[in-house]
């Protein structure tokens, strides 16, 4: 096994049953190796450092019925809302002052957000902070709105492809959705000059480790600048409400992976791996990850942003968020930095 995890630092490729091998069979050593090892690749093109994205949730309305997905458009109990683009500025004044440089509009699929709305929030933000990041995570859109929003000012794109595998994309998405259009809008966004995040959930329903050698081969193929890894988690209202969740084990398999695999990616120690345990995040950096992404949303919505069960950080102000996040990587030996945060070269 660690002649394995040498062979992926060194050459940054292995082969489907390489990875299935490195998937499946790793023990507590060969974990430990792994992360090891994924620490000094980030350390070499990072150093200590973490950076800082100031999430704000703008919309919880979303078009699409994706079975894993606490804000599906058929989920009736779901209480909606959306942000006014001053109360979306505020929240980015807000972060500024705490020393965010990069502000993440994430929502659902929101036909009410036309893009002649979008690119004048774009722009709005970009004027009061030019010194600041934008990166949009709004779903599935066409070419020519993809480039509106570039040219209006946004800088990154997250875009989680969720599972490279045709067969199980079709399973836990419904028939109107398919990986051919959401690896075309992958595709797209890199075109048009986007630093590009794609990703997946580990343990989601009908994943097979194989699916997850398949989405490493799609993501050494697609050379992403960004990579979200989290955890699938079970939400009550929706078709898999009674799945098993993602282990916290597998997901920081998975981070060291993608660390040693594309050693300088951005790659966040997401909410989701701090929903399944305390200290997840911690663990998180600890495996290679060198981003955390602090919610700015208004603190009356964050609870309405219910991907899936049980989220934390939904009561903090965001300046307590801040300093909690600041502290918690102060004990594990890193710092929060006030930079924009973008990929090394």
């Amino acid at each position: 096994m660690k002649e394995l995890i040498d062979q992926l630092e060194q050459t940054q490729l292995l082969t489907k049953k390489e990875f299935e091998y490195l998937l499946q069979d790793h023990t507590e050593e060969s974990r430990e190796y792994l992360f090891e090892r994924a620490r000094a690749v980030r350390h070499k093109h990072y150093g200590s450092t973490v950076f800082t994205r100031g999430l704000i949730e703008f919309t919880n309305y979303c078009k699409n019925d994706c079975y894993y997905c606490g804000i599906r458009r058929s989920n009736t109990e779901a209480s909606r809302y959306r942000l006014t683009k001053e109360e979306i500025v505020a929240c980015c004044e807000n972060g500024h002052a705490l020393g965010f440089r990069t502000f993440v509009l994430q929502g659902g699929e929101d036909n009410a957000f036309t893009d002649e709305v979008l690119v004048d929030i774009i722009k709005e933000i970009k004027e009061n902070y030019p010194d600041c990041a934008i990166t949009l995570s709004i779903g599935e859109k066409r070419y020519e709105s993809y480039k509106a929003y570039f040219e209006a000012g946004a800088d990154r794109y997250l875009l989680r492809h969720e599972t490279a595998n045709d067969e199980h994309y079709s399973k836990i998405h419904p028939n109107e959705l398919t990986l051919e259009n959401r690896k075309k809008c992958l595709w797209d966004l890199k075109e048009i000059g986007f630093q590009v995040g794609c990703g997946l959930m580990i343990g989601s329903p009908y994943q097979t480790v194989g699916c997850l050698a398949d989405d490493l081969l799609f993501m050494h193929e697609f050379q992403p600048d960004m990579v979200g890894v989290g955890p699938f988690i079970a939400h009550h209202q929706t078709p898999f409400a009674q799945e098993s969740n993602g282990t916290l084990e597998q997901t920081l398999v998975m981070v060291g992976i993608v660390r040693l695999m594309l050693p300088k990616v951005l790659l966040p120690a997401t909410t989701a791996l701090g929903t399944i345990a305390p200290n997840g995040r911690e663990l998180g950096i600890l495996a290679g990850a060198n981003v955390v992404m602090p919610n700015l949303s208004p603190i009356n919505v964050r609870r309405k942003y219910m991907l899936y069960d049980n989220k934390i950080c939904t009561g903090d102000e965001a300046a307590e968020c801040r300093v909690c996040m600041d502290n918690r990587m102060k004990s594990i030996g890193y710092e929060l930095v006030v930079d924009r945060g973008d990929r090394v070269k």
